[in-house]
């Protein structure tokens, strides 16, 4: 599959932020639910005085709630209409954009770049408090309160069994046609100085609920309901067990997209369309 920009168009990439508490997620919705994809847009096409709508690509969809730092997406538009905005529309989109959504840098991508399919891998942070008191008031929108002790030792054990390349099918919601084979590169849990437990996951790509899943599953064995061997044994059974639970969006944030350098971005792309098989595996 081709990823040449048409002619006459430039690839422009945009990193940006959102607070995604009164989003119903990135993804454009039939209804007329509030999206971060349909504000930017919208926006996008006010400031630059255009009839059409430029349809942006991100580097990962998040859920309803759940928020980004770090998120990446480009669109592509007509060479005319970049030149004459591309250096103003910056400040115009700050003007014209909600305040729970920021555009922080623009411009032209290099050849072969495509923000989704050129990442190689996305990091996300989920936070989460065993505060007996509660979650600090000013970050209620951001941390998860788990009223049972959390042991982070235990937690970090458990996580060193879900690493590396497995089908996480036992941790995503399937969907039909999309495999669930994943390389998860790191999962590690610390607690800061003030309570707050800090779960980094990065991994080449994520399925629908991966990250919330495997969160749960690590809570369950911090609080002591599970041992630290519980994840993996789920992992490899491959099916959904209803033990383990999706946690709530909104202490999860997507805080970084990985790229490669501009001359392997084509070989990139092609690589993160081949739909991936374990090794051994059969085709059916």
């Amino acid at each position: 599959m081709s990823d040449e920009v048409e002619a006459g168009y430039v690839r422009v990439r945009l990193d940006l932020s959102y607070d995604g508490s009164e989003f119903s997620g990135w993804a454009k919705q039939a209804g007329g639910r509030r999206t971060v994809q349909g504000e930017i847009e919208d926006a996008l096409r006010t400031v630059t005085r255009s009839r059409e709508t430029y349809e942006l690509t991100v580097a990962g969809r998040t859920d309803s709630g759940v928020h980004a730092r770090g998120q990446v997406a480009h669109v592509d538009l007509p060479r005319e209409v970049w030149d004459e905005h591309h250096g103003k529309l910056l400040k115009r989109l700050a003007g014209r954009l909600p305040r729970d959504v920021r555009v922080w840098a623009l411009r032209e991508a290099p050849a072969g770049f495509n923000a989704r399919f050129s990442a190689v891998w996305r990091r996300y942070a989920y936070r989460v408090t065993d505060n007996p008191g509660g979650v600090d008031p000013l970050l209620r929108g951001h941390v998860l309160w788990h009223d049972w002790p959390l042991d982070v030792d235990a937690m970090n054990e458990a996580a060193g069994g879900l690493l590396g390349e497995h089908d996480f099918a036992a941790y995503c919601k399937k969907r039909e046609g999309a495999t669930t084979i994943r390389t998860l590169q790191e999962l590690s849990l610390m607690r800061g100085e003030e309570g707050i437990v800090t779960a980094t996951v990065r991994a080449d790509a994520f399925c629908h609920n991966m990250v919330r899943s495997l969160i749960g599953a690590l809570l369950f064995v911090g609080d002591g309901h599970r041992p630290p061997d519980w994840p993996a044994k789920v992992l490899a059974a491959r099916v959904r067990d209803s033990a383990v639970h999706v946690v709530r969006p909104h202490g999860l944030t997507l805080e970084e997209v990985g790229y490669p350098a501009d001359e392997l971005l084509a070989a990139r792309n092609k690589e993160a369309r081949n739909k991936r098989s374990l090794p051994g595996a059969g085709c059916c």
